[in-house]
């Protein structure tokens, strides 16, 4: 019998994407395999264009792929229809983008109070309180996201990412869209928070020195896995 510790939380074979233009396939992403263990950060990097938000977009679940099979904490979820890849996405994994993706009208506590509501925790209140606070915005968690400034925004995704207590988080370029002391500040942050909690961290980046942080990259060049290190 497979010990439970031994399987991987994501397990990608063989995994392809390709768009049509012009009636003939684009290959955006070529046929490749790895896999990602428990509590591990990996960086997944590459030049724009090389398919790293395509290949999170396939790992979360919300594309399905041409070919090829993601598994998460061993349910097979490109076997899956788009509500049970919903369901199993709000169980298991967490979100950090670019652009923030906040409620603009609602609090920074409605908005990390939102996905823990979906969910029916009864301590939704509790629970986002306390992840406000862990990100230093305990003093702000009644104001509306719009107000807030770019870093705040940021760590009241940080905050709704973690609330749910996922297995994976995955973020998409987290600090794209900050200058570089604020999103200094947030890298520790993010990191600190995933040694704490044991959250697998995978993080799409094109900077170098912030995926020599993690403990794995993953090298994407056209389309094309070049290296597992």
């Amino acid at each position: 019998m497979t010990d439970i510790a031994d399987i991987p939380i994501l397990r990608v074979v063989n995994l392809a994407r390709h768009v049509w233009v012009n009636d003939a396939p684009l290959t955006i992403l070529h046929p490749g395999s790895f896999d990602i263990r428990k509590g591990e950060s990996v960086a997944i990097v590459g030049a724009s264009g090389s398919g790293k938000s395509t290949l999170l977009g396939l790992l979360a679940g919300l594309d399905t792929p041409d070919a090829g099979e993601v598994w998460l904490s061993g349910t097979e979820l490109t076997a899956m229809d788009e509500d049970g890849r919903a369901i199993l996405r709000g169980e298991k994994i967490g979100f950090v983008f670019q652009s923030f993706q906040l409620l603009p009208l609602m609090t920074a506590l409605e908005n990390v109070m939102l996905p823990l509501e979906l969910r029916l925790f009864p301590d939704a209140r509790q629970r986002a309180q306390y992840w406000l606070e862990r990100v230093g915005l305990a003093d702000r968690r009644h104001y509306r996201a719009r107000v807030l400034s770019g870093g705040e925004q940021q760590r009241v995704a940080i905050a709704r990412a973690f609330a749910t207590n996922p297995d994976l988080l995955l973020a998409d370029e987290p600090t794209g869209n900050l200058d570089a002391e604020t999103g200094a500040r947030l890298i520790e942050l993010l990191f600190e928070l995933n040694r704490e909690n044991g959250t697998t961290l995978v993080l799409v980046t094109h900077d170098a020195e912030l995926a020599t942080r993690c403990s794995r990259r993953l090298l994407l060049q056209a389309g094309r896995l070049e290296l597992s290190a």
